[in-house]
């Protein structure tokens, strides 16, 4: 059996990414179907996956990791033996919650969370040396990247802050060593 990780945007990958090359998961890359993770919301739009399904012989779990997962997985009928669960870790509202709690920020984001999405704020009050936050992988990359400690104990804690999710979904923290 591997994992299929399909990750909603390039930020979620990123993160994804750095977790993987820091043996932060319960699996490792040798693990996953083709050795990485994909930038893929269904399996149908993209090439990679569907090469990568076809050229495994077993059996696949999907992981699918975002904040929007309220699109079902559409898994075409080629493949609907082979993948045998799919399973959704969410990041809910935004994947910037994450460097909200990293900051220390999160009660400073309650207060304004009904007009103000995540996103917004950390562009608006997140920094990485000089450089603001901007919706992009880099910033992720060179903020966590030699910090690994300070991205797994934020998805920890995001666990503990949000509460719940609804009952399809998990959380990030479910897949950490």
């Amino acid at each position: 059996m591997k994992y299929l990780i399909m990750c909603e945007g390039p930020n979620e990958l990123e993160v994804v990414n750095i977790l993987l090359e820091n043996d932060c998961f319960l699996f490792t890359r040798d693990d996953l179907l083709g050795l990485v993770p994909y930038h893929s919301r269904q399996i149908k739009g993209s090439g990679q996956v569907q090469t990568a399904l076809n050229m495994y012989p077993g059996e696949v779990v999907v992981l699918r990791v975002g904040d929007k997962l309220s699109d079902k997985l559409q898994i075409p009928k080629e493949y609907q033996e082979k993948i045998i669960s799919v399973n959704k870790y969410c990041t809910k509202p935004e994947l910037e919650m994450l460097l909200i709690i990293s900051e220390n920020m999160t009660s400073e984001f309650e207060k304004v969370k009904s007009k103000k999405k995540a996103k917004t704020f950390a562009k608006e009050n997140i920094k990485c040396g000089r450089k603001s936050y901007k919706n992009d992988t880099a910033f992720y990359c060179e903020y966590y990247g030699n910090n690994i400690s300070l991205l797994v104990d934020s998805i920890k804690k995001y666990r503990q802050h949000h509460g719940g999710h609804k009952k399809d979904e998990h959380y990030l923290a479910e897949l950490l060593k």
